[in-house]
Formats: C-alpha cells, sequence, structure tokens
C-alpha cells in the first residue's frame, strides 16, 4: 500500500529514476496488458528517487497512473499532453488547449506582453502555462499543496519557469490589486461530483465576484449553464463552443471587458476563432412557416441568448418563439449555425414517418430533436430504418403542434 504523500510521490516521478520509468512505457502495451506492463516495471532496478523516501512500488504506481492520464489528456491538450502532468481531478476540470490560448490572447492583446497575471485556483496549470506562453508573468495560486505541485511540473515540462509560477494559497486572501488582472477559475466539482449551483463553487460565487470587481482587470470561468442574472452589471459575458461542444461561460471585467454579451466557437484543427456579438438596437426575430432551409444555432449561440442576431445573419425567422431553429429561403455560409436543406414536413406521427422513409429508402437515419418529448432512441427502433440512403429527421413543435422535418444536411465549404 503506498504510504508516501503524494507530492514526495510525484517529485520523486521527477527524478531521473522517475522519468525512466515514464519513458519505460509502452502506451499499447499499456491499454492492451496493464498487468504486463506492471510487472515488467516493477522488475527493473533502480532507486526510488534519490533521498526521496518513495518506495520503488510506489514510483512505479505513480509512473502508471500518469502514463493512463496522459492518454485521456490527448483530447483536451492534443501532444501536449505527452509530457504534462495530472491528476484525476485536475484533469476533469482543466481547460482545453485551444479555449486556453484563446483565452491567452485576449489577456495579451488587452493588457500588453508585460502584464502580471494572477491565475486563482489555478488547477494543474492548463489557462496558466497557455498565459505565460502568450507573454504575461502568471502567478498561479491553489489550495491543493498537489495540485500546485503538479501546475509548477507543468511549468518546467514546458520550459516557462522564467515567467510563471504555482504556489500553495487561498485564492480568497491573494489581493488582486498586485496584478494588472486576475483570473478565476472556482471548482465546480466536489466530492459528489460536478456543482450546478454557483454559490457552492469554490471560492463561493460571491467571493469570486469580489475578486474579479476588486482586480483592475479579470476574467472569471463558469458552468456554461450560469443564469444570466448572475452575470454582474459591467461585466461582459462570453459562451465559448469548441467543435459545437460548449465548454463554458467567461465572464470579462475592466480592462478585458470589450463586449456585453458574445459567442465564440472555437475549432480544434487551429482555424480562426468565429465571435457573435449581441446586438442592442436588434428585434425580436419573426415567426413563420418552415422554408427552404432550416438552421441550427450552435449551444453557445444559444446560452448567449443570441439566436435574434443568427436569424438576422441568415435572413431568417423562427418556427417558434420558444424553440432555437431558424428557417429561410436562403443558403447562408456562417459558422454559427448548422444548417439543413428541408426536403418534406410532416405532422408527426410514427407510422407516417416510417412510411415516408421507407418510400425514400432511408436506412440511416440522424435524429435531432427541440422542444419535443419523444424518446429519441425508442423512436429509432421503432422506425426501422432500411436502405441505402440516408436523411435528418428533425423532431420539434410550431405553435403546439408536434411536426418532424425531413432533412439533409449541407456541408459548408471551407
Amino acid at each position: 500500500m503506498p504510504t508516501s504523500e503524494p507530492v514526495a510521490v510525484l517529485r520523486a516521478l521527477l527524478t531521473p529514476p522517475g522519468q525512466r520509468l515514464l519513458e519505460a512505457i509502452d502506451p499499447a502495451e499499456l491499454e492492451n496488458d496493464p498487468l504486463k506492463t506492471a510487472t515488467r516495471l516493477r522488475r527493473t532496478s533502480g532507486t526510488s528517487g534519490g533521498t526521496l523516501d518513495v518506495a520503488h512500488s510506489e514510483l512505479v504506481q505513480a509512473a502508471l497512473t500518469q502514463a493512463r492520464l496522459r492518454g485521456r489528456a490527448r483530447e483536451k491538450f492534443g501532444g501536449l499532453a505527452d509530457r504534462m502532468y495530472f491528476t484525476s481531478q485536475g484533469l476533469e476540470q482543466a481547460t482545453r488547449r485551444p479555449v486556453a490560448e484563446y483565452r491567452a490572447q485576449r489577456f495579451a492583446s488587452a493588457l500588453g506582453a508585460d502584464a502580471r497575471v494572477a491565475d486563482l485556483c489555478c488547477g494543474i496549470g492548463a489557462d496558466l502555462t497557455s498565459l505565460a506562453e502568450a507573454g504575461p508573468a502568471v502567478e498561479g495560486v491553489d489550495a491543493d499543496p498537489l495540485t500546485a505541485a503538479v501546475a509548477s511540473a507543468n511549468i518546467d515540462a514546458r520550459g516557462l519557469s522564467p515567467r510563471a509560477r504555482a504556489r500553495v494559497a487561498d485564492a480568497a486572501e491573494v489581493d488582486p490589486g498586485d496584478y494588472d488582472a486576475v483570473l478565476c477559475d472556482p471548482a465546480r466539482r466536489g466530492s459528489k461530483g460536478r456543482v450546478f449551483d454557483p454559490n457552492a463553487y469554490s471560492p463561493p460565487w460571491a467571493t469570486v465576484m469580489e475578486l474579479a470587481h476588486r482586480a483592475p482587470a479579470a476574467c472569471v470561468k463558469a458552468a456554461p449553464g450560469i443564469p444570466h442574472d448572475l452575470v454582474p452589471g459591467g461585466a461582459g459575458a462570453e459562451w465559448i463552443s469548441v467543435n459545437g461542444d460548449v465548454k463554458e461561460a467567461a465572464l470579462w471585467f475592466g480592462a478585458l471587458d470589450d463586449a456585453p454579451r458574445r459567442a465564440t466557437l472555437l475549432r480544434g484543427d487551429g482555424g480562426a476563432p468565429a465571435t457573435l456579438v449581441a446586438d442592442p438596437g436588434l428585434g425580436a426575430p419573426a415567426i413563420a412557416r418552415p422554408a427552404r432551409y432550416l438552421y441550427e444555432p450552435d449551444g453557445a449561440v444559444i446560452r448567449a441568448h443570441l439566436v435574434a442576431e443568427a436569424a438576422a445573419l441568415v435572413d431568417g425567422a423562427l418556427l417558434d418563439p420558444h424553440i432555437a431553429y431558424i428557417t429561410s429561403d436562403k443558403l447562408v455560409e456562417t459558422p454559427f449555425c448548422r444548417v439543413y436543406e428541408v426536403s418534406e414536413v410532416l405532422p408527426f406521427s410514427l407510422k407516417r414517418l416510417r412510411a415516408t422513409l421507407r418510400e425514400q429508402r432511408v436506412g440511416t437515419v440522424t435524429i435531432k430533436k427541440r422542444g419535443s418529448a419523444v424518446d429519441v432512441e425508442k423512436l429509432r427502433r421503432d422506425l426501422k430504418p432500411s436502405g441505402p440512403n440516408s436523411a435528418v429527421v428533425v423532431l420539434t413543435r410550431i405553435a403546439e403542434r408536434p411536426v418532424s422535418l425531413l432533412c439533409s444536411e449541407v456541408t459548408a465549404s471551407r
């Protein structure tokens, strides 16, 4: 059984013997035969890590854990994960690399490369290291000693020690006025899993807001579902998605705030961000019957309450005033919506929908829904699709009447 303190085990892993163990792990072997990997590493000769009081078996277990976490982390960090360090909870909460890099560029552009930034609740250092790479000098603090040690290891692994450091501290005790800006990412996971109430964040929402308002400039990360009424006056709110998946909300204060409300779409392939900004003078969109094209706004657009702005981009209207589906006769290429060409509009009926799909020899069905109570998986089974063709079935309602739209997705040119 492991007996050493977690920070001591991490430090041992950073020594030459620990690094040799990490290098000796074959990811394919670890996935296919983890017992073989563990047995082979335990039989290797070597020390525990110099003068550190860590048993060889503990060091082996730490190396195996890091190798597994690095494999999981590639989804967020790509190849960079192979030289980073993680904890399981730290990886869960870590900012994806595209989001961290986008945010870091906003800091650098607004504040200049010589700015001093505090990363409060820095976690394993995902945002901290991206900020330092963008230019600012960054000091990260985290209340958990192991997490702060992992952040320090990641600073060293990315060669950023001249511009960044991490230390153990309570974020609430940091003076934001000592820095040009602060980034605060309160913990949104507890012992029972994800925390949805901002007042249950750590630090709690009131403390986070106080820190943000006391700083010359600030960015506060929050869950995408944060209620709009929790966004304080004078702060800009931004919802961010990556490849169509909404990842977070960010509140911007002071010199970092340049728009009251926005949605930003990032692409995992490194493409340029696309940002849609609120238009205060824009009224509610019109309501219309289904036209030739159906537009499905990105989740960040919906979370940011910018569906009217998206409808204006495509000269469109809503099918229903309460549902975020836009209809238009115009085909407009926009990053803010997926677009489908509508071939049929049917009152929802399982029998009629199944017959129509059979007539069109549709065997592959993508089912999407908004404003519908239909069980998608049960419907898929009941449809019993068969044939060489494919279709998109959109389930929604128009003026409280359930309808199904048969569509094909229009692929945007790049």
